[in-house]
């Protein structure tokens, strides 16, 4: 399933985050919570995060110090966990604190992973994405 969308929750008072029901069958297996390149949580399938990492690890030379710091960065950034049966899942002291996240937080599919965003952190993102797209876009060219 592609994870796509946006979705408006508060967390509890234990911090636990309600996963949109329309995806919470695709984490039956469990999911992983993981700090993300951008200041948010990363919340994959524990396939699509071993993928994920395949994808630019197993390229890279095992004694590199760059792939340390990555393995570094998203193996020990990352936390298996499951879905309680309210649909629910607990965010740790550590990915609160990475992403800067408070009560009022937006969940939006990205294709391979949901991302948890605090609220204001998101919209203050949101403010000049348009332009950045557009840059970017423009400057792919076109496919010939």
């Amino acid at each position: 399933m592609a994870f796509r969308g946006h979705f408006e929750y508060s967390l509890d008072a234990k911090n636990r985050l309600t996963i949109p029901a329309k995806f919470r069958a695709s984490f039956s297996d469990g999911l992983v919570l993981a700090k993300w390149l951008d200041p948010c949580v990363a919340i994959f399938t524990p396939d699509g995060f071993d993928r994920f990492n395949d994808s630019f690890i197993h390229d890279m030379h095992p004694l590199s110090s760059e792939r340390r710091r990555l393995s570094r960065f998203f193996s020990g950034g990352a936390f298996d966990a499951e879905l309680d049966s309210a649909g629910r899942v607990t965010l740790g002291a550590p990915l609160i604190e990475h992403g800067g996240i408070g009560k009022d937080v937006v969940v939006i599919g990205n294709v391979d992973h949901l991302e948890v965003w605090d609220r204001g952190r998101y919209a203050a993102d949101q403010t000049d994405l348009p332009d950045q797209v557009a840059r970017i876009a423009e400057s792919l060219g076109h496919p010939s």
